[in-house]
This record gives C-alpha cells, structure tokens and sequence, in this order.
C-alpha cells in the first residue's frame, strides 16, 4: 500500500518572507520618514520660483553696473552681519538683487544698486527655508546629515527588495503592471507594486543621487577612480591679510578674462583666515547652476591665483558635479523639474498604499478567523 501523500509543509521564514516583511515594516516606519522628505523635495525643486512669488518685489529691479558691484562688495565686506558670512551670489536676471548666505541656513537679499538690505529669510521665520533644513540636514547639522545618510540606504534597499518582490514570472508582465479596482486589497497591492515597478527607475535615480550628496566626498573620488581622467587639486591656495585696500572691480575683471565664457554667481569674500577671493563660476556646459569653476583672485592686486575650468576636468569628476543638478531637478528645463517633482511625491503614495494594504488585508484574516471560529 502507497503510503498517503501528504502536502509540502511550507516554512515559515523562506527567504521571500523574510524579505516581504522586512519591506513592509520599514516601510510603515523608516519609508513614512523618507516620504515627508521626498515631499520636501517636491517643494524644494520649485524653491526659486515660490520666492519670488512670495516676494516679487526682489525681481523688480535692475541689474548693476560692474562699478556699482564693486561698491556693493565693499559694503558687504565692512558690514558686521549677525552671523558669519559664507558666500555672496551676485545678481543676475533670474533673481536680480544680492543674496548673502550666513550661518544657521540664513539668507540676506540686497538691493542690487545700493546694498540696501531688503529681506531676511531663515528657517525660524521662512517655512521654504525650514523644509530646505529638514531635507539636507535632518535638522540637525552635521548629525542629522549622518541620520540622512542611513535613512537614504534604508529606502534604496526598500526599492530594491520591492522590485525583487514583484518581479514576474515570465509571461505574467502584463498582469503584473495592471491596477485593480477591486477588491480592496488587491487594489491597494496592485497600485503600490506596479506604480512602483513604473516609477522605480526615477525612484532609483532620485533617491541614489540623493544619498551620493550626502557622500560627496567618496563618491567623487570613487568616480574619479573608476573613470580617471584629469583631477583638479584638493585645496585651493590661501593668502596671508594685509593691510591693503581691496580692488574689486579690477578682482572681477580679472576673475572674467581667466574664464572668458563662463558666468561669475558666486563669491566667497576674504576673511582673517584668508584674504583670497573665491569666484565660482558656470561655464557653457556645466549643469550646475551656480558653476563649479573656480578661480582665485589676489584681491589686493587683482592677480589671478589658481584657476579651476570644471569643464576641463575628467569624467568621473563632471560626472560628479552632475549629480546635485539631477536630483534638485536644475537642468533639463521645466519638464525635468517637473518630474523631479512628481518624484517626490510618490514615496508618500507608497506608504499610503502601503498601509492600506496591510491595514484591509489584516481586517480580513481577522473576520474570517472570526467565521471560521
């Protein structure tokens, strides 16, 4: 007599399980985090845009003359400001006027002719601003930025098990990318896998350069490994203050014949620490809005220190410097700041998917424990 065949027992930690739970309690918890930060960045991509619709009164003005820049240098260089000053963007026909970065994530705007000082913005009293802060720093300085870092690998490793979970059998890709209406727990299944399975190369792509900025330094010299080419030196060359007036406008012509076609936006000012002004500058075919060009300046003769072509470097570093620009949603035009946007929205219609989900799916076994019982 052939003994009775019995069912399979199933285990009940098969490594799909293991994954499929790991998945849905990091999402109810780190990925509910990582939501409100995607959403953050959805504000963020049109951060320039809301500033001037909040203050349109800063895009009413015109541009200066290169002495009248000079003048207004100097006046941001005598001025005790309330917190150190980091850097100075010089007005351009984007946003006309000057904007002063300070510690503590605060912004100073400057009348363009005259440097009257026309809006204060920090987190404390600019909710952009505070978003901004949350979405770069956790809140919390460097430490927050640490915490940032992890809560992005989570999410990368959330995407990751999520795609290898829904992955189909072959033959089965069109089902696996069709949405339900009902019943309810298919439905909310079916939209939060095959949006995911959609969306997953933008997710991947967002949420990868998002953690790569974190890591800044390594990814740039993992890139500049991998693909070589030419480096451009760690430190740039200090100088010594003295007691000498500072010529500006002969330093920004200086800084202008040194990169002929690129654009000067941003200005680090001399300090004790080092008297050497430090232009930023974009040249034609950077990405980067504000430029990763580079020039030192002796400000007190108007000699051209160092020079830093971004377009001249090799491709692991242009590579690099292309990444803030993908994941702020600065190039591409409108359309790409738009999807950067839409982007940011989707992790938090994971987690709401996501909870419905489980939320339906553990009232049923409930009720039919109930019936059964």
């Amino acid at each position: 007599m052939t003994p009775a065949s019995h069912p399979p027992v199933r285990h009940r930690w098969r490594l799909r399980d293991v994954l499929r739970k790991l998945h849905l309690w990091l999402g109810l918890s780190i990925g509910l985090l990582f939501a409100v930060l995607a959403l953050s960045g959805t504000v963020l991509a049109y951060q320039t845009e809301l500033l001037k619709w909040r203050h349109p009164e800063l895009t009413q003005h015109a541009l200066p003359t290169a002495e009248q820049q000079a003048a207004v240098l100097q006046h941001i260089h005598e001025t005790r400001w309330p917190l150190p000053l980091r850097s100075v963007d010089l007005p351009d026909a984007d946003l006309p006027v000057w904007q002063l970065f300070l510690d503590g994530q605060t912004r100073v705007y400057l009348d363009p002719i005259d440097g009257r000082q026309l809006l204060l913005r920090s987190p404390d009293n600019d909710c952009v601003l505070w978003l901004r802060y949350l979405h770069t720093h956790l809140l919390g300085g460097k430490t927050g930025e640490l915490w940032l870092g992890v809560i992005g690998i989570v999410e990368l490793s959330l995407l990751l098990i999520g795609l290898v979970l829904w992955w189909p059998r072959k033959g089965h890709w069109r089902h696996a990318v069709h949405m339900y209406a009902q019943p309810p727990i298919r439905r909310w299944r079916s939209w939060h896998q095959s949006v995911g399975a959609i969306a997953f190369p933008l997710l991947l792509l967002s949420t990868l350069t998002g953690v790569t900025l974190i890591y800044k330094d390594t990814t740039r010299a993992a890139l500049s490994s991998l693909f070589g080419g030419k480096q451009a030196p760690s430190k740039l060359p200090t100088l010594t203050p003295r007691d000498a007036p500072v010529q500006w406008l002969p330093a920004l012509v200086a800084a202008q014949a040194a990169l002929p076609q690129a654009e000067l936006n941003r200005i680090t000012l001399p300090s004790a620490k080092n008297a050497a002004l430090i232009i930023r500058a974009r040249g034609p075919e950077e990405w980067n809005v504000v430029g990763r060009s580079v020039v030192v300046v002796d400000p007190y003769t108007a000699s051209v220190m160092a020079v830093q072509d971004a377009q001249q470097q090799g491709r692991g570093n242009r590579w690099s410097d292309n990444i803030y620009p993908l994941h702020a949603g600065a190039v591409g035009g409108s359309t790409w700041q738009f999807v950067i946007a839409i982007v940011g929205v989707l992790p938090a219609f994971f987690a709401v998917t996501g909870f419905l989900f489980w939320w339906t799916r553990t009232r049923h076994r409930k009720h039919a424990q109930r019936a059964s019982g």
